[in-house]
This record gives C-alpha cells, structure tokens and sequence, in this order.
C-alpha cells in the first residue's frame, strides 16, 4: 500500500466514524463520546497527511506517533461504545478492525524508519576518523 493509498483509506476511515455517530443516542453520555472520536478519527487522517510532507526521518517519526496515537485513541472510544451498548456490536466491528489495522501499519512505520535511521547512524559511526 502506498501513501496516497492510505491517504485515501484514513479519510475514508474518518468519513465511516462521522456515519456512525449520527447513529448514537441523543443524551449526554453519547455527545461527549461523540466530539472526542470525532477529534481522534479525524485527526488520523489529517495528521497522516501531515507526516508524508515530513522532510527528515525524525519529523516523520515524531508524526506517525501521533498519528498511531490518536488511531489507537479511535479504537478506544469504539470499545467505549460498544461496551455501553451505545449501538449494535455488529455496526461496529468493521471499524474496530480498520482502527487496529491502522494502529498495526503505523506502528509497523515508524518501526521502519526508525530502524534505517539507526543503521544509518550505526554505519556514520564505524566510519573511520
């Protein structure tokens, strides 16, 4: 999967968790629910493009942190409505399984990188004076 290919996926991922909110009850329980999984499933998407205009490996590291945060902040609320039977299980487990796969490719990521930048630096210090 390339970027433009998961560009596409989170927004379709934050578009899915908009849907389902017009799904939740109307009380304060649910509202509150409501604007933080809002904020966290659109802000993967979001922060994700932010991270692909990265300039050095660190700045995509520090990125795609965030962004494998608030994916994982996503499945949490999720789990927080369907453990309060907010709205069916059923309704909800095929965005509690793109969240984890999503919290999975991030992670994977920014493992990646971080792993060529330590062999980078590793190879900079075998390099005689």
């Amino acid at each position: 999967m390339n970027k433009d290919d998961l560009k596409l996926r989170t927004k379709s991922f934050a578009l899915r968790v908009m849907a389902l909110l017009e799904s939740l009850p109307k009380n304060r329980e649910a509202d509150i629910v409501a604007k933080q999984i809002l904020r966290s499933a659109t802000s993967v998407g979001a922060n994700y493009r932010s991270a692909c205009r990265a300039r050095l490996k660190a700045d995509f590291v520090s990125k795609i942190t965030i962004v494998e945060e608030e994916a994982d902040e996503t499945l949490f609320w999720l789990e927080l409505i369907k453990e309060r039977k907010m709205i069916p299980e059923n309704r909800l487990m095929e965005l509690m399984k793109e969240a984890d796969e999503l919290v999975a490719i991030f992670v994977s990521s920014g493992k990646t990188v971080k792993s060529g930048m330590a062999k980078i630096k590793n190879q900079k210090s075998e390099i005689p004076n």
